[in-house]
């Protein structure tokens, strides 16, 4: 391990140096390029040095124990040597993991599609619910949403909705979620006081930037349009909404969220360069998801992943078996302890995948 920990850090000083020469501050792209290896690697680089010291330390102790003859500094040294094995223990674990590659997307913003499935108009509904579960998460953990397009239920909620959102890691917490949500419910389209099974489906992508993706403005054909949502009069009557169709693919964005034009359009390029980027995306997901047994964050966007039961107040998500029952606090944004633990099963099967 100590091998591969400096030919880590031999890459760590050469990408250093790299980003002090000229020609590399002068090539934007490469120097992002560089700047994120940088950024990914001091982690593991600060993991080094301690695991470093801890083995210098291990080495002095054995070495007090050989040579010194005072059986008070032996036993001191002795106990030093129980403590330093065991943290040099816990060091390699947590060094494997961070040695194993992270998702390259992991850091990025995130566009997030929520759409209603089978169950007609409580299927709109249930698409409405969880995207106020997730706006209430997104609140806590300080994120910013722009909504970039959505088509009302005819009773309430979304048939569609699709949100940019923007943070630190959005992409790396949120992709778990993308998958099949159903609920078990009685609706309130429903007279008869039945339980009902309703399905929303979500998606979620990362951002692509601009050095991800070359879209070329030729490429594009842009109609306006007068705005259907909400936001008074003059986003009803200008042309202010915006509808991108990329010809070489047929790939159709609108957004109609801002009063301004120009805001709709940019908006609207965001998500456009990232579906043009899920297609290559995509591959990159299922040759993952071929080498996996139990993939936690699967290409296969068609999988049931959680189901939300709201006669025993349950939630339960079935690619790790983890159930709770208090369905109010987590349709109010309590998401941390599931993302964590479907993090945590994730983790564990990298690791089990990279010793293997």
């Amino acid at each position: 391990m100590l091998e591969k920990l400096e030919a880590i850090n031999e890459r760590f000083l050469e990408i250093e140096q790299q980003m002090n020469e000229p020609d590399v501050m002068n090539d934007m792209k490469r120097y992002v390029k560089l700047s994120k290896d940088y950024k990914d690697l001091q982690p593991v680089i600060a993991a080094y040095k301690e695991y470093k010291t801890t083995l210098e330390n291990i080495d002095s102790a054995k070495q007090v124990l050989n040579t010194e003859k005072d059986e008070e500094f032996r036993d001191m040294a002795k106990e030093e040597l129980a403590l330093l094995t065991e943290k040099r223990e816990k060091m390699e674990t947590d060094i494997r993991l961070l040695l194993i590659p992270a998702d390259p997307q992991d850091n990025k913003n995130a566009v997030f599609e929520i759409r209603a499935g089978t169950g007609g108009d409580e299927a709109s509904i249930f698409a409405g619910d969880l995207y106020r579960m997730y706006i209430k998460f997104f609140e806590k953990k300080g994120w910013k949403v722009d909504v970039v397009d959505f088509t009302e239920g005819t009773v309430g909620g979304y048939k569609e909705i699709v949100l940019n959102v923007n943070g630190e890691g959005v992409y790396g917490q949120m992709k778990y979620e993308s998958g099949v949500h159903r609920v078990q419910r009685v609706p309130q389209t429903e007279t008869q006081g039945r339980v009902h099974t309703s399905a929303a489906s979500v998606v979620v992508l990362p951002e692509a930037e601009e050095f991800d993706v070359e879209v070329k403005m030729s490429d594009i054909r842009k109609d306006t349009f007068c705005s259907s949502g909400p936001g008074g009069q003059s986003v009803n009557t200008t042309y202010s909404a915006i509808r991108l169709t990329h010809i070489p693919t047929g790939i159709v964005v609108s957004c109609q969220d801002q009063k301004s034009q120009i805001k709709n359009f940019d908006k609207a390029m965001v998500v456009l360069r990232t579906r043009l980027f899920e297609l290559e995306y995509n591959k990159y997901l299922n040759e993952i998801a071929s080498k996996r047994k139990t993939m936690v964050s699967t290409g296969d966007r068609s999988a049931k992943i959680r189901t939300y039961n709201y006669p025993q107040s349950r939630v339960t998500d079935h690619r790790i078996n983890y159930t709770m029952y208090n369905l109010p606090v987590f349709m109010d944004g309590d998401l941390q302890d599931i993302l964590d633990a479907l993090q945590l099963a994730e983790n564990a099967e990298r690791l089990k995948e990279a010793v293997g």
